[in-house]
């Protein structure tokens, strides 16, 4: 979808791409009170009676609102909530309403518990880390960022040789080697020291080598249940250290697979399951639950990735989105995180609009500040200054009327400033740049629909007699009546004035 390609130029027999019947459609209220109510706890807001007098569409209009406002925590709702808006049947709207908004929530919920989870794990991760190494947690190490945290057990007198290796070989990684160090890493690196020191041990006194081992073993597996052990704890047999460590976990580790196998081997008759469960059975358990928080925050992500890429698709004015949605799907999991942070979504909303018209080469709608704020359509590439690029770059966002099927477009180089058609004039509606004053005329004016009556891409205000037509001339923008666009030029017409089509084009300003 790098541009939309077709045909026909829009003209007086075009069908109208909204129907009287649609209109009224949006105009409904179909839903109760109850409902509405019930919708606008979701997104907390406030279901005065203003609110609820709003239509179904309006209603979601400013449910959309407020999951916009509430950001990344309300990302399935908002999504959902566009593509209800997108939809011209009265139905969808009530369905959204009544049922969409809540399945949207519950998947936002779920979202976020495994999101908090995964970042609570990551938390413990660090003073599981410092008691595995045999360093004091104090509350300053645990508020270090990773790579900080990092260099602190670098530097610290208790770290061995291969823990300092460990650690500054992840400091030259990547975050994601950051946090597998913490995770996993420095305990794993902390192993190889105590081993490196119990072979020279090993070779002047076996039996100390053997108590040596086992007393790491178990400092290790107490790490992983985040206790530190008494020398009474570290003194009991296999079994009973195993099952003095599953009275005294925390209570959020009862549902883990390295509670659920220490469970099994305290259950067992047989000392070899005990100590295999000590010296790496637990070990392993551990990873397993740490795969099983990043597979479910994972899927989670995915599942909403591709609600991204679905509605984008519908919409049809994104494409940069849907292209960056089926790359991060491709992926890795880090990758669809990024591609999910709130900032990366808005400028993934960037596009520039470049007209079909073949006599105006391929021109670009810009602003133009000299010219009192006027929109333009000028010959731009990818080697303009940054500046007229970013004029020429529009975030394409739900329209600010609450229309269905429509947007409007925000200046990248001004936000807070839409393309909007300004007072009528001997040519028609100049278009324009403006800031939004909030007000419902400038609103309508800064709203453009999707004609999808045709093979291409039309945008258009108004219905019936009173629509009007995003056109290009030789370097003006108007709002022209669809009286101009005929698929031939009548005497007293003007040959660039009857091509109104746009390729939704790559942003020049990425």
């Amino acid at each position: 979808m790098a541009a939309v390609t077709g045909g026909l130029a829009p003209g007086s027999a075009v069908a109208e791409s909204v129907t009287t019947d649609a209109v009224a459609g949006v105009a409904s209220i179909g839903t109760t009170d109850t409902q509405r109510v019930e919708a606008a706890a979701v997104v907390r807001l406030d279901p005065t009676a203003d609110v609820l007098l709003l239509s179904d569409y309006d209603f979601i209009h400013a449910l959309w609102r407020n999951a916009s406002d509430a950001g990344e925590k309300q990302d399935s709702v908002r999504i959902a909530a566009e593509q209800a808006m997108a939809s011209t049947l009265a139905e969808d709207h009530v369905h959204f309403i009544v049922t969409g908004i809540h399945q949207a929530n519950k998947a936002d919920q779920e979202r976020e518990r495994e999101k908090a989870e995964a970042e609570r794990a990551a938390r413990l991760a660090k003073s599981q880390a410092l008691l595995a190494i045999g360093i004091p947690s104090t509350p300053e190490l645990l508020a270090l960022s990773d790579d900080n945290f990092i260099r602190a057990i670098a530097r610290h007198t208790a770290s061995g040789p291969e823990v300092r290796a460990a650690a500054l070989g992840a400091l030259a990684g990547e975050p994601a080697d950051w946090r597998e160090f913490i995770v996993n890493g420095a305990r794993e690196a902390h192993k190889r020291d105590i081993a490196n020191e119990l072979k020279e041990l090993e070779e002047k006194n076996r039996q100390e080598a053997e108590r040596l081992r086992e007393l790491a073993a178990r400092k290790n597996t107490a790490a992983l249940f985040r206790v530190t052990p008494t020398e009474a704890m570290l003194a009991l047999t296999s079994d009973n250290f195993i099952r003095e460590l599953l009275r005294i976990a925390p209570t959020d580790l009862h549902a883990s697979e390295l509670y659920a196998d220490g469970q099994r081997a305290a259950l067992s008759p047989d000392p070899a399951v005990w100590r295999a469960y000590i010296h790496g059975g637990a070990e392993a358990a551990y990873k397993r639950d740490d795969e099983n928080r990043r597979k479910k925050l994972a899927e989670a992500n995915r599942k909403l990735a591709r609600q991204i890429q679905a509605a984008a698709e519908n919409g049809g004015v994104n494409p940069q989105l849907v292209s960056a949605a089926i790359k991060a799907l491709a992926g890795t999991d880090e990758e669809v995180a990024h591609f999910l942070k709130e900032d990366t979504q808005y400028r993934l909303k960037r596009q520039s609009l470049r007209s079909r018209d073949s006599k105006l080469g391929g021109k670009y709608v810009r602003q133009y500040t000299p010219d009192g704020g006027k929109a333009v359509v000028s010959t731009l590439s990818s080697s303009s200054a940054l500046a007229d690029r970013q004029d020429a770059t529009w975030v394409v966002v739900p329209s600010l009327a609450s229309q269905p099927g429509c947007y409007s477009f925000e200046s990248v180089r001004k936000p807070g400033h839409y393309l909007k058609s300004g007072p009528a004039g001997a040519s028609g509606p100049r278009v324009l740049i403006a800031a939004d004053d909030r007000t419902s005329a400038f609103r309508q004016s800064a709203t453009w629909c999707v004609d999808k009556s045709i093979s291409t891409i039309a945008f258009t205000q108004g219905t019936g007699s009173a629509k009007r037509w995003l056109s290009p001339t030789t370097g003006d923008l108007y709002a022209y009546e669809s009286y101009h666009y005929i698929t031939k030029p009548t005497p007293g017409t003007t040959p660039d004035r009857y091509i109104a089509l746009w390729n939704v084009a790559p942003p020049l300003a990425p």
